[in-house]
């Protein structure tokens, strides 16, 4: 398919019918450009994945997961009326107002965190309507899960939303190359969900304290800390 989106230089897009995340790990595997970014708009929901060609092992270049959604954060920020929160969890997930909403994933050519990986794919899906309700006419059956629209978000349009995604990735992308994990690291602490509480994770709890310079989550259980690492969230390459 034509491209129908406007993306930033050394960025690119193709619009799918299928996964978004599948489509662009298959891309990758094929040997494209890193930048591509595959996109769905015509359904219920967003989805967008983009490509990398990390130069860093494994363990560092999944920093791109929270990369994205600090991206993410930055783009419907800008899009959507400022008393709508969005906020991210270390996992992935995105939170809308508090509630969960759709979700960051990643895949990569290897799951070795020593090696520098052909490619990385970092992906994420939007509802735009509640599941259990397309018209909206009726809420609150399921508090914690919401979606786009029914958050204050109606005047959001998908394509748009995807061309600002890829901006502010790039932009942090940028920073990232030029100044460290420093910034990226400061920003997203202010946006990340259920900092300093009490968390279950991969089979552990404990008080979420924060990460380290890789972004892996420590989690403080009475005097010891444990750190779930970043690599951890890889999912199997299709």
């Amino acid at each position: 398919m034509s491209d129908a989106l406007s993306f930033p230089p050394l960025m690119s897009g193709e619009a799918v019918t299928g996964d978004a995340l599948g489509a662009a790990c298959a891309q990758a595997a094929e040997g494209c450009d890193a930048g591509l970014i595959t996109y769905r708009l015509d359904g219920a929901e967003i989805q967008a994945a983009l490509v990398f060609a990390p130069e860093v092992p494994l363990t560092r270049a999944v920093a791109m997961l929270p990369l994205c959604g600090v991206g993410f954060q930055n783009a419907l920020g800008a899009l959507s009326p400022p008393e709508v929160a969005v906020q991210l969890e270390w996992d992935g997930g995105i939170r809308l107002n508090g509630a969960s909403c759709g979700a960051f994933r990643m895949v990569a050519s290897t799951t070795d965190p020593a090696a520098v990986p052909d490619w990385l794919v970092v992906g994420f899906t939007l509802p735009l309507y509640p599941a259990e309700d397309p018209d909206m006419t009726e809420t609150g059956l399921t508090p914690d899960q919401t979606a786009l629209y029914a958050e204050g978000c109606a005047e959001v349009q998908p394509p748009a939303l995807v061309e600002s995604w890829a901006r502010h990735t790039l932009h942090w992308i940028n920073r990232w190359e030029d100044l460290g994990p420093k910034s990226l690291h400061a920003e997203w602490r202010g946006l990340v969900f259920d900092l300093d509480t009490e968390v279950t994770v991969q089979g552990q709890s404990g008080t979420f304290i924060g990460v380290d310079e890789d972004f892996g989550m420590l989690l403080r259980a009475g005097k010891t800390t444990h750190l779930i690492p970043l690599t951890t969230l890889l999912e199997p390459a299709p």
